[in-house]
This record gives C-alpha cells, sequence and structure tokens, in this order.
C-alpha cells in the first residue's frame, strides 16, 4: 500500500536547504572537495535505498544539488509515497562532481529522515488498516523542519492534525491546572476564539469526560488511559465529538488502541525519533 501527498510546493523547503548548505559549508566551504576535484569534473550518482521503506522527500532532497550547480540534472525512478526494496535506485544525478559531492550529506540526511518517518507511518497505518481509526502527528517535531517532517507523515499515509499553536485550541492538563478547570478553561477559549476554530480538551478520567462532553468542544484527546478506560471513554462520548487517543502508543499497542473504536490515534515518536531509512549515493565520476 502506498500514499501519495501533495507535493510541496519549492518555495516551501528551498530556504531550508539553503540554510543546510551554509551550515554545511561555513565560512571556507568544501577543503575537501575542492581541494581534490577539479571544476571541469562530470559525474553521475545513484541515490540508492540501501534498506526497505517508505520514500519520502525526494524531490526535497535532490534538489539540494541544483542549488550548487544550475546544470545539474536528475531522473527519478520512484515518488514519494512509494514503497521500495533494498537496492533500489531512487534517482540518479549528473553533473558536477564538486556540486554532487558538497551536497550529498545534506540531501542523504533529509531523505532518510524523511523517509525513515514515512516508514515508521506507513507501519503504523497498516497495522490499522482494517479499523475506522486514522493515525495522525503530533508538534513533537525538529524545530525548522515540521513541514517537511509532517509532510513525511502523509506519504507515509497519515493524516494531518493541527500544525502549529494558531491552527486550533487543544486545552491540555497545564492550562486546565492554570485555569481552574476544564469549564472555565473551555469557556474563556470559546469566548475568545471565533467560530471556525475547534477547540479539543485533553481528559486523563472518565470524571473529566463526563465535564468536557457537557462543553462546547468539537473533540477530547483520550490521555494514556488504559484498554478498558479508553473503550468506555469512546462509548460516552458523543457521536459529535470526535476522539482522539495518544500517549505511550507502539508499533505493538496500536492495534489494540484502535479496537476502541477512536477516531484518531497521535502519535508523537513518528516525528520525534523514528530511525531514518539507510539511502546512500554511489558515485562514478563520467569525464
Amino acid at each position: 500500500m502506498s500514499a501519495t501527498p501533495a507535493p510541496l510546493h519549492r518555495m516551501q523547503y528551498l530556504p531550508m536547504l539553503r540554510s543546510a548548505l551554509s551550515e554545511d559549508l561555513g565560512a571556507a566551504g568544501d577543503l575537501t572537495t575542492d581541494a581534490i576535484v577539479d571544476p571541469a569534473t562530470s559525474a553521475r550518482a545513484d541515490v540508492v535505498a540501501r534498506t526497505a521503506g517508505r520514500v519520502a522527500g525526494l524531490d526535497v532532497a535532490t534538489a539540494t544539488f541544483g542549488l550548487l550547480d544550475d546544470d545539474i540534472t536528475v531522473d527519478r525512478n520512484v515518488r514519494d509515497g512509494n514503497d521500495v526494496t533494498a537496492r533500489t535506485v531512487l534517482a540518479t544525478v549528473r553533473g558536477s562532481a564538486r556540486a554532487i559531492l558538497t551536497a550529498e550529506r545534506v540531501a542523504l540526511n533529509l531523505l532518510g529522515r524523511l523517509s525513515g518517518i514515512a516508514t515508521a507511518t506507513a507501519a503504523l497505518v497498516a497495522a490499522v488498516d482494517d479499523q475506522r481509526t486514522q493515525i495522525v502527528p503530533t508538534r513533537k517535531t525538529t524545530p525548522g523542519l515540521r513541514l517537511l517532517e509532517r509532510y513525511a507523515v502523509r506519504a507515509g499515509g497519515g493524516m494531518d492534525h493541527r500544525f502549529g499553536l494558531a491552527d486550533g485550541v487543544l486545552i491540555k492538563d497545564n492550562h486546565i491546572a492554570v485555569a481552574g478547570g476544564i469549564t472555565a478553561a473551555v469557556g474563556r477559549a470559546r469566548d475568545r476564539v471565533g467560530h471556525m476554530v475547534n477547540i479539543e480538551v485533553e481528559v486523563d478520567t472518565l470524571e473529566q469526560l463526563e465535564e468536557a462532553v457537557a462543553l462546547d468542544i468539537d473533540a477530547v484527546l483520550l490521555d494514556n488511559m488504559d484498554s478498558a478506560t479508553l473503550a468506555a471513554a469512546v462509548r460516552r462520548t458523543p457521536e459529535r465529538i470526535i476522539t482522539e487517543a495518544s500517549g505511550g502508543v507502539t508499533s505493538a499497542t496500536v492495534r489494540a488502541v484502535a479496537a476502541s473504536g477512536v477516531d484518531l490515534i497521535s502519535v508523537g515518536w513518528v516525528t520525534h525519533s523514528a530511525p531514518a531509512l539507510d539511502v546512500g549515493l554511489d558515485f562514478s565520476p563520467t569525464s
């Protein structure tokens, strides 16, 4: 099973690539490549998956090479959202050997990171593919890379959640503590935000759930509940309110969580701790 996410616009990610290249080049540039490789040398390099997985960020990663030389060409053999086997050639890059070597690490770091997120997400999605539940990410992302990491989740077949703080109200335990209770927190939020903004409340117990669902809310986050409590919470939540389970969900437990009937399962580790897919660059000078 594969998932093809809507492509990102180059304007969204080129500033990230430029920043990453600038960080790597530092004040003196690529000392090794500039000393060893003649400026006129051309090369061909295959971007290869060393292990099986789900591809994400191929267009983004390979765009890195073109930032160092306008004449670089890239032929892509797969699309983001495709599953590949080990030793699959994902793309072939041709042009300046210096540009390819200098951009190599930034390109592979991004591709491996994003494909690892997509691969982990795809495994979770596959585990619940016969359930009504959708897998969604959280805001536990690498600062500055959220756009790309959340894109990788979509390439893995996951759905989106709020992207940032301005995309919706999520009243968590610390908000409730500061406000003096769920009712007070929801009331203040509803008085402040417009009619287009959804409000979700995090609850830890069935007693908190009863208070929350009696209010004007759109979703409830059922946090760190055991299987029995989670199932009971879903049964007690009106159908108009979206249910989301979160907290400690793993590949081994996600199916049992989905069996409770929740609408969404949010998983933070797919963006903050997913292992990178092993990708490499097989290099061949051509002139």
